[in-house]
């Protein structure tokens, strides 16, 4: 019996193989999920921004922004096709290449940066919340919001926010801590509502302006002198920032290719994440330029464009549209948070205690450390650059990715033994040096040295948004080195 429990003390009902029967994503599940992982209030920004912000030529953009994901699309497929094929996470599948002691402690950086940035999102994500009850409160008595107890703030929070996170921290956690097949419908249907929303929103914008929106819009696209000298650099940093956007899913994407039916729907799937850009490229542009002229319209006193959805509701006078607009939100937000920080979270926390841990405690321990991030995000944390700190540990995705293909392309050849990957026996082919791959973990390493010098070297900070695809060349070449002989 003791040999036994010995045998199987890595696996966990959540993290095993899946059942090739289980598997039903589609490359339309693989649409809204790209869709979800965009559709957030950063996203929207971050897309404005390129557009309209910065000054830079829309062709020019637009051209980056599609290199920028054709790099995650290949790179989407490379690390999601073994889980695909094996039906296993990305903190298993990592077990092969690294050994299956050290995938506990390597794997759980991405989620350490999962759970901050969880937290932290779940700190934004409250803030529609508490607009939503003071709209409330507001509608029925203007002068409730004037008590005393309103004007008591702890941390930074009055009753209303702290009511507020509560209730974003519990009904994630609720939402969250189900099957993984109520977690596709709640993508699908996130995707297709905040999209359905964009459309709303963009026609109410539209009913009026639609001659002067299609202007500004028309007045961008100039075709002239685009590839020229001057362009190359613009382009790349577009790239390089849309593919930084996304790399935070693309380390651990097999968590979620496991699910999909075969290759060739995951192919497919990743394709639609150029769909996903242009749709929301389209309709984000379209809401910025069209708000911009109606409050320009109507007098405000606006220094900027705004490319914040909720700065941007905010100066409109109509608590219907604000209402609706905040429900969208909403959906956007948590479901972003659930890809992106969330699920790898878990799946990292189980991959570490895979005999003690189940959904719900794991669960239970994302909810205690995001609501602390979250809590103490204004106060303490924002105030004290962790960013910078979260930035670093993130530093070490692409080298993590760059052991991970290298071996399981090259080195191995495509070929895993699925029951040794669940296995602690030191006869086992991934327990290496008792359950530690050093020439793996040297290579990550390394390759870690060179992604985080573009953060901390000032002389390097203009590389900043490949860090990811330098530390995944850098740690695979090491890697190839060593292991190849």
């Amino acid at each position: 019996m003791i040999k036994e429990k010995d045998k199987n003390q890595l696996s966990n009902w959540e993290i095993v193989s899946i059942n090739p029967n289980d598997k039903k994503w589609d490359w339309m599940d693989l649409f809204c999920l790209w869709g979800s992982n965009i559709q957030s209030i950063i996203g929207f920004s971050l897309i404005a921004s390129l557009y309209l912000v910065y000054e830079l030529d829309f062709i020019v953009v637009f051209i980056g922004c599609l290199i920028g994901s054709f790099f995650v699309y290949i790179f989407s497929n490379l690390i999601g096709t073994p889980s695909q094929k094996h039906g296993i996470p990305f903190v298993v599948f990592l077990r092969t290449s690294i050994g299956i002691k050290a995938a506990k402690y390597i794997g759980l950086l991405r989620g350490l940066v999962g759970i901050f940035m969880f937290g932290v999102q779940t700190y934004f994500l409250s803030k529609a919340f508490s607009y939503l009850i003071r709209i409330s409160i507001f509608s029925i008595d203007k002068t409730y919001l004037d008590h005393d107890i309103f004007l008591i703030f702890l941390l930074g929070l009055n009753i209303i926010d702290g009511f507020s996170f509560l209730i974003a921290i519990s009904l994630q956690i609720y939402l969250f801590n189900k099957s993984h097949t109520f977690n596709k419908l709640f993508i699908n249907v996130s995707t297709i509502i905040v999209y359905v929303g964009m459309i709303f929103f963009t026609i109410a914008i539209f009913s009026d302006n639609s001659k002067y929106i299609l202007d500004s819009f028309s007045d961008m696209l100039v075709f002239e002198n685009i590839f020229i000298k001057d362009n190359i650099t613009p382009l790349l940093t577009v790239a390089g920032t849309i593919f930084t956007y996304f790399s935070i899913v693309i380390v651990n994407f097999g968590d979620y290719s496991r699910y999909v039916k075969n290759e060739s729907e995951l192919k497919k799937g990743n394709l639609s994440l150029f769909i996903n850009l242009i749709i929301f490229s389209f309709f984000s542009i379209l809401i910025v330029l069209g708000a911009d002229i109606i409050l320009n319209k109507n007098l405000e006193n606006m220094e900027r464009i705004l490319t914040n959805p909720t700065d941007i509701i905010g100066k409109f006078d109509n608590i219907y549209l604000t209402v609706l607009v905040l429900f969208f939100i909403l959906f956007a937000s948590s479901s972003t948070n659930l890809i992106a920080n969330y699920i790898p979270t878990r799946n990292s926390l189980l991959n570490l205690y895979p005999n003690n841990l189940n959904i719900k405690s794991s669960a239970f321990i994302i909810a205690i450390i995001g609501s602390l991030v979250g809590i103490f995000w204004i106060p303490l944390l924002s105030q004290i650059g962790i960013l910078s700190f979260i930035n670093t540990v993130a530093s070490f995705f692409g080298p993590i990715a760059g052991v991970m293909l290298i071996d399981y392309y090259v080195i191995k050849k495509k070929k895993l033994i699925n029951k040794d990957i669940f296995s602690s026996s030191v006869t086992a082919a991934y327990y290496y040096s008792g359950g530690w791959h050093i020439k793996g973990i040297y290579s990550i390493f390394i390759g870690f040295i060179f992604a985080s010098a573009t953060i901390w070297n000032v002389n390097l900070m203009f590389l900043q948004p490949f860090s990811w695809i330098i530390g995944a060349i850098a740690s695979s070449l090491t890697y190839y080195f060593l292991a190849s002989n």
